[in-house]
């Protein structure tokens, strides 16, 4: 098969068996869910774009595995164009879908898995890279939807996975097989998760050895046995309950996240790719997150975009285009928005080939980037606020526009600039709304301080890579000082 169609990739979930919860009850038919369906959608738009002669170039590559024509988000990257182009193809997935479209996560698990299981077995004399390859053939050539999943619940943060009152607060073996492992915990935040075929479980931070049970990475179809998921919240969400569109903002796709819930889950050997080897659990976190962050110089500033273009449009239909402070804060959120992008690409055009071949971003950059995105967003988002004004909060309901005796008076006293209608203005407030306030500032605000890890680890990060020693020295001998 190698490409899925978007109704294929809808119709393969309807063939799972999922067990999902939300909203307090069981779900039984996910995929039509009023509230979950958006997201699947905005996933369906990596295989839909694939599809698209226009997109081929950036959604679908050579697999450097079978030699065959394969979805860009199951690759493994090859080049500094192919690091590239990833930041290119989530932008243009940014513009598409105005939310996040889930499928980064495991895309970036795939390429870290793949070079630290490669040092590992050089190392160990273990085999985990051919497993995690052959593992990886079956994902492109079927062209499936893999969740990553990294962020352990981590009960109290002041102890170690070992020294937790509950031992199940991370994810780790409760028992060993001849033909595999037993597993329990849980992982939280999980983007895309309902939406996915596979699971790639991965350590959330450094172990040590009295944490050796869970420096544990493996892979599991995501309606294997034991496995079920509550979905998260969002604000406004049930807004997706109601009858009309308008009042959603964006009311075709979504993001969405969910706890994962493993049950003394039952995993192949030939799909476990770390069990124990502590010492190899943080450089795979690490080169995880690189990926990660660079992954939001596309997404973020795609998204952005869109903000952007819903900031101009608004300043129209209000009649303000031309005021010089509209004008000044497009420009000032154009310019944040390519901050975020010019720094994924620069990590991107900075990578370097680790051992088995995969490319690695340059980890300083990637950080930089991702920085960056935990306090740009959040000043685009104050400047489309402010270009909207007060109406964007005090805006009445859809119903209330239906409404016989007073929808009348809404149509005529929300009336702005004469050449758009009161919907277009009020479909326009909904969106930005959407994007900095409801569902959709989850996927744009929050993810961009939280996802692939809070401010702080960037700048632990930072603070490893920046090589201040180096940068002393040449000041030292600028400044006429030797040293003996």
């Amino acid at each position: 098969m190698a490409l899925k169609t978007k109704e294929e990739y809808i119709e393969s979930l309807k063939r799972m068996k999922k067990r999902i919860f939300l909203l307090g009850e069981e779900v039984q038919n996910y995929v039509d869910h009023p509230i979950i369906r958006p997201s699947i959608n905005a996933c369906a738009m990596t295989y839909e774009l694939a599809q698209q002669s226009e997109y081929e170039e950036l959604l679908t590559v050579q697999s450097s595995l079978t030699g065959k024509k394969i979805n860009r988000f199951t690759h493994l990257h090859q080049s500094t164009d192919d690091l590239i182009k990833k930041v290119k193809m989530q932008r243009l997935l940014g513009h598409k879908t105005g939310c996040c479209f889930q499928r980064c996560v495991g895309f970036d698990g795939f390429n870290a898995v793949d070079s630290v299981t490669y040092e590992m077995d050089k190392h160990y004399g273990t085999d985990y890279n051919k497993r995690f390859r052959a593992y990886l053939e079956y994902i492109q050539e079927n062209d499936l939807v893999v969740d990553g999943a990294m962020t352990d619940t981590k009960g109290d943060r002041k102890l170690s996975p070992s020294s937790q009152k509950d031992p199940d607060q991370f994810v780790h073996v409760v028992e060993r097989k001849p033909n595999g492992i037993v597993v329990r915990g849980a992982k939280a935040h999980q983007t895309g998760a309902v939406n996915s075929h596979e699971i790639l479980v991965m350590p959330t931070q450094t172990m040590r050895e009295a944490d050796k049970e869970y420096a544990l990475c493996f892979a599991v179809p995501a309606d294997a046995n034991g496995i079920f998921y509550v979905y998260g919240r969002q604000s406004c969400d049930t807004r997706r309950l109601e009858e009309g569109t308008i009042d959603v903002g964006n009311a075709n796709f979504g993001g969405q996240e969910a706890l994962i819930v493993f049950d003394d889950v039952f995993v192949p050997w030939e799909r476990v790719f770390m069990c124990g080897e502590y010492q190899y659990s943080g450089l795979l976190v690490e080169r995880f997150a690189g990926y990660h962050r660079q992954s939001y110089g596309g997404c973020k500033s795609g998204v952005g975009d869109v903000l952007i273009g819903a900031a101009h449009a608004i300043s129209k239909i209000q009649g303000v285009e031309k005021a010089t402070h509209v004008k000044d804060k497009l420009i000032e959120m154009t310019h944040l928005n390519e901050t975020i992008y010019a720094c994924g690409v620069a990590c991107s055009a900075e990578g370097k080939p680790t051992p088995s071949g995969t490319y690695l971003i340059d980890l300083l950059l990637a950080n930089v980037c991702k920085l960056h995105v935990t306090h740009l967003p959040y000043l685009i988002a104050r400047l489309a606020q402010d270009i909207a004004e007060g109406l964007l909060v005090t805006l009445p309901g859809e119903q209330d526009f239906k409404n016989p005796e007073i929808g009348k008076y809404l149509e005529k006293y929300f009336r702005s600039a004469t050449e758009y209608s009161t919907e277009e203005r009020c479909r326009m407030q909904r969106l930005i709304e959407n994007l900095t306030l409801g569902m959709g500032a989850v996927g744009y605000l929050t993810e961009s301080l939280h996802g692939a890890g809070s401010p702080q680890a960037q700048k632990i990060m930072i603070g490893r890579l920046a090589n201040f020693d180096y940068k002393a020295e040449q000041a030292e001998k600028l400044a006429g000082i030797k040293k003996d």
